[in-house]
């Protein structure tokens, strides 16, 4: 029989008018990797961040090993034994690695008052060594660090203090390969020294290899406990969307014709230190994928394409001449860029749905004397916010108070409003549920067929296989092949060219 160590009973939580958590109840047990589950919206985040201090839940109780706790923050969350690597970023800018890895418990560095900053980079040092991320550096800034580095710090700031219960809220979906086989090894760690991951995931498939117990939680009901052994990625479908999921996931066509019409030309791109040389052309209605490790320099592409690489050097040219230098040119000749980094890079976390949404498309709703109508504003945003599926009180909630996946709606809610005609996707569904994604291929299925023009940055492999024409790998910096769109190309061809 496993030992119960933490008791979840009737707990509720609101967001004005929103009930995300509707007197949820269940049990985790000690050493074992218990996944959590859910559509977007489904309160996943919403229970493990009241678990973790980060909100307040409105009811009930969490019984830790016996005990019931009411932690009120991260740092009193810590202090019970429960860390959290969050979905967005959890480091803070204008800190040292050092600083943020200790962020709360500076105190065991402090003598007589004084912090000794030496003795506190060295222990990271020791850690940072000893998870294998040498070249982190710990008395650097953590801003000179990328997204997925920085999530590499978090790993290290959330386990190496052995937790009763690690908390993993879609963190895999923000690390390259190599990332996620590093935070399987701790989650396997934590596992085998006896004590509990709670792992949040939409890859089902991921879900089912590596956890000992699924919980599904919908619209912020409890549905299910399962034995992950005892179940099949439909069965969870089916237990999250509460029917079938059913019909084509990728596209289904092979051997189209691409059209030789080309819209946009890169030449001899580069960014010092990151890209070198990089050349290709995107034809319309085609979906141009680009894959590699994190490493490899693919999500620069994005932004050097979108004006936003400020030391890029080379050309990127529309088909009508247009060098595409800054971001308001290119927004203003119809291209939309998401990235992976969306709470930083592609939303206005403080400001409403709706002002998201109509951002980049304020000139077309304007009238002629350049005034803007409340009414036609709401309109739009509710109109593409609908599209999308987002679950939400109205448009004129705040982003910042939606879920994950809920945020990623926004901002490509937001492109679509705009009609874009060329489309830079970074990690597009990451964070997102199955049947959103599902939606999410068969909108860009039908924009492509509309002439709309994609290139799409994944680190999900058989994302790229089941939706490109054309993949190009990145590899140190450069392109390391391309693949032609081919029924019966797998992942391994791929990696091969990827290591």
């Amino acid at each position: 029989m496993s030992e119960i160590r933490l008791q979840i009973k009737d707990v509720s939580k609101h967001f004005g008018i929103t009930r995300a958590l509707k007197h949820v109840s269940f049990n985790i047990n000690k050493g074992e990797i218990h996944a959590l589950i859910g559509e977007n919206g489904s309160g996943k985040s919403t229970l493990t961040n009241s678990l973790a201090g980060i909100y307040q839940k409105d009811g009930g109780t969490f019984i830790l090993d016996g005990k019931e706790i009411h932690p009120i923050n991260q740092v009193d969350a810590n202090n019970e034994g429960i860390s959290i690597i969050v979905q967005e970023l959890g480091t803070l800018d204008g800190l040292t690695v050092a600083e943020n890895i200790f962020l709360g418990h500076e105190d065991e560095f402090v003598k007589f008052g004084i912090k000794n900053t030496a003795a506190m980079n060295k222990r990271a040092t020791e850690l940072l060594k000893k998870y294998g991320f040498e070249r982190i550096k710990a008395a650097e800034m953590i801003d000179n660090y990328n997204f997925e580095d920085r999530k590499l710090v978090e790993i290290v700031k959330a386990t190496y203090f052995n937790p009763k219960i690690l908390v993993i809220d879609e963190t895999t979906t923000a690390l390259s390969g190599e990332g996620r086989e590093e935070l399987y090894k701790h989650m396997k760690r934590i596992k085998e020294e006896g004590n509990t991951v709670i792992f949040i995931s939409h890859d089902l498939p991921e879900v089912l290899r590596l956890s000992d117990t699924i919980t599904v939680l919908r619209d912020g009901d409890y549905i299910d406990t399962v034995k992950s052994s005892d179940i099949d990625e439909d069965g969870l479908k089916k237990l999250m969307v509460g029917r079938e999921v059913s019909g084509e996931y990728y596209r289904s066509d092979y051997g189209e014709p691409v059209s030789d019409e080309v819209v946009m030309r890169v030449r001899d791109v580069s960014v010092p230190g990151i890209i070198s040389d990089i050349s290709f052309d995107l034809h319309k209605g085609e979906i141009l994928g680009f894959g590699g490790l994190s490493e490899s320099g693919m999500h620069e592409i994005g932004k050097a394409c979108f004006g936003a690489s400020f030391d890029r050097e080379g050309s990127v040219t529309l088909a009508d001449g247009t060098k595409i230098n800054n971001i308001p040119t290119a927004i203003a000749h119809s291209i939309a860029y998401t990235s992976k980094d969306r709470d930083n890079e592609s939303l206005v976390m403080n400001q409403s749905i709706r002002d998201n949404i109509c951002l980049p498309s304020l000139k077309k709703l304007s009238n002629k004397l350049h005034l803007l109508s409340d009414r036609k504003l709401k309109k739009f945003a509710n109109t593409y916010a609908e599209t999308m599926s987002t679950k939400m009180q109205s448009v004129d909630q705040f982003v910042s108070n939606l879920s994950g996946g809920n945020k990623q709606k926004v901002v490509l809610a937001r492109w679509i409003g705009k009609d874009s005609d060329i489309l830079v996707l970074d990690s597009p569904t990451r964070g997102i549920d199955v049947k959103v994604k599902q939606d999410i291929y068969h909108l860009m299925d039908k924009m492509r067929k509309d002439g709309k023009s994609f290139i799409m940055i994944s680190e999900e492999l058989m994302e790229l296989i089941g939706m490109c024409d054309r993949i190009i790998i990145m590899k140190d910096g450069k392109i390391n092949g391309e693949l032609m769109r081919d029924k019966n190309m797998d992942e391994n061809v791929l990696i091969e060219k990827m290591v």
